[in-house]
């Protein structure tokens, strides 16, 4: 795959407000004590979706993340601050995103579920609408 990911590798997956709230110094407290723990540790592998990238500086561009703008804006430097290495997406990822069998419709959550379920990464996520997922570990 070219990241190091081959199913094997165990790892964390953040979901986007996951990461925003880790990467944001008064969002930290908005963690679940079991997903700061894990974010903390210098040893967990951290992983980010592009796809989280692309939902982070588009809501950025329209502004509806005000609050984030500074993240948005140093996406990239802030990613590799918090530790986390890119997950891009690959042919795999968005054919099982299309076809989960899951009525959760939202193009971000259902590609950001393919990416944790495939690679076998635990996803760090609050979102209650993963909880129906059955395929993919969801930690929080």
């Amino acid at each position: 795959m070219g990241n190091g990911l081959d199913g094997e590798v165990g790892g964390f997956l953040l979901d986007t407000h996951a990461f925003l709230w880790a990467a944001y110094e008064s969002g930290i407290v908005k963690l679940g004590a079991r997903a700061r723990a894990v974010i903390e540790d210098p040893d967990a592998l951290l992983y980010l979706s592009s796809i989280s990238v692309y939902e982070i500086a588009n809501k950025h561009r329209l502004g509806k993340i005000p609050e984030y703008a500074s993240i948005a804006e140093n996406l990239i430097a802030t990613i590799k601050q918090l530790g986390a290495e890119e997950l891009p997406v690959n042919f795999g990822h968005a054919y099982a995103a299309a076809n989960f069998d899951w009525g959760n419709r939202d193009p971000f959550d259902r590609m950001i579920a393919a990416q944790a379920c495939a690679e076998g990464l635990v996803l760090i996520s609050a979102d209650a609408a993963f909880a129906g997922l059955r395929r993919v570990e969801v930690l929080w």
